[in-house]
């Protein structure tokens, strides 16, 4: 059979037909992927939020729970005398008898700027205020002490030993090298304001007020300070240190071990297992991460070979959500994951890093500079020291 243009192009035209048909069918599939995988990201992404929205709340509901089991403090006379000076001081500025009592109940502090040293119970329930509010004192060691400044000696290692028999004679061991290491401090300050009109009121808690809004503001810049600060009129942060690629055989002391992740602003569930390794067997018992949330919500994705998430929830009271088997700590101090950033700390940070505050806050009273609220211009003395750089590590998001 003869076949012509007219079967040619009667062929042609439906096949343009079926390929237009085929283009529409799979934009439409195309699309429909595109659509359900939008949806997809939403919801995964919603659901993510909320998970950490819930693992927030369980943590902040178990400080709650803590804090209701808190022992009180016991009182004796000076002391309780002193509270109620102190408290009059507060509300009416008046002055009687006070410094009197504040040498009574033993405190140890004076300031050529004037003010009162705080009752010691409020002062102990400022520091535990501040370890609910503060990420880092939530995880790092604390020490008060009476002095203004805190020295603290360490073995950097050099004792010799060795082998002898029973009869051989004891050669001399080697001299163990020691560091002396003196806490950065500095004077944190905060100045809450209240109208004379509250203060009057008799139902206004002023010792709840003060302690809250005076924790609230310290521990947003404390909580910087002891991660991130310079050392200059304030604590030196634990990402202030010099951050070098040597393990722990080779470094200086005081140097932090930094693992890069390979690729500029990511990192994967190898990097955190690498970082994880990077530390010593003997630091790994109490080490935790440390994370922003947005970072927090990143890791959340991560699975391993087989599948499984390497973030886990905590359901049960007192137990934690972990990533690897290791606690979280929450910190929006740290770098967000960028690249070059910090974005991650895993380490002991007890055995890390220590925040020392010296005993005695102190308050002085300002009712004239922003009428008609009374000002209480509040110091306290805090700082921080690298304890053991071997006891933390860095995760850099570089190439």
């Amino acid at each position: 059979m003869a076949i012509d243009e007219k079967d040619i192009g009667e062929v042609a035209k439906e096949l343009k037909g079926a390929f237009e048909d085929f283009k529409k069918s799979n934009d439409k599939e195309l699309e429909a992927i595109k659509s359900e995988k939008r949806m997809l990201e939403e919801k995964t992404d919603k659901l993510n939020e909320k998970l950490g929205e819930l693992d927030s709340l369980k943590e902040e509901l178990e400080k709650e729970i803590k804090a209701a089991k808190r022992p009180g403090v016991a009182a004796g006379a000076e002391v309780d005398a002193h509270k109620t000076a102190f408290y009059q001081f507060m509300r009416k500025g008046m002055e009687d008898g006070l410094t009197e009592l504040e040498v009574k109940a033993v405190q140890t502090t004076t300031s050529p700027d004037g003010g009162y040293a705080v009752p010691e119970e409020l002062d102990r329930t400022l520091l535990e205020l501040l370890k609910d509010e503060s990420p880092m004192r939530s995880v790092c060691s604390q020490i008060t002490v009476g002095s203004p400044d805190y020295k603290k000696l360490v073995n950097l290692g050099g004792s010799g030993s060795g082998w002898v028999g029973e009869t051989d004679l004891r050669p001399a061991t080697g001299t163990p090298t020691l560091a002396q290491l003196q806490a950065t401090m500095g004077e944190i300050y905060a100045n809450p304001q209240a109208t004379q009109t509250s203060l009057d009121d008799v139902f206004f808690n002023v010792e709840n007020w003060i302690s809250t809004e005076v924790a609230r503001e310290f521990a947003e810049k404390e909580g910087q300070a002891f991660l991130l600060g310079d050392g200059v009129k304030k604590p030196k942060g634990i990402l202030a240190h010099t951050l070098t690629d040597e393990v722990d055989k080779e470094r200086d002391f005081g140097k932090i071990q930094k693992i890069n992740s390979g690729l500029a602003g990511g990192f994967s569930g190898d990097n955190l297992i690498d970082l994880i390794y990077s530390l010593k067997k003997g630091h790994r018992n109490g080490a935790l991460f440390m994370m922003t949330n947005l970072t927090q919500a990143k890791v959340r994705k991560f699975k391993d070979s087989e599948g499984n998430y390497l973030w886990q929830p905590g359901l049960q009271l007192g137990q934690p959500s972990t990533l690897l088997g290791y606690g979280i700590e929450e910190n929006e101090d740290m770098p967000e994951a960028v690249a070059d950033a910090n974005a991650v700390l895993f380490g002991n940070f007890k055995r890390g890093y220590l925040i020392v505050d010296r005993m005695g806050t102190r308050v002085l009273r300002d009712p004239y500079t922003n009428k008609p609220y009374v000002g209480f211009y509040t110091t306290k003395r805090t700082g921080g020291m690298l304890l053991d750089s071997n006891a933390i590590k860095v995760l850099t998001l570089a190439a």
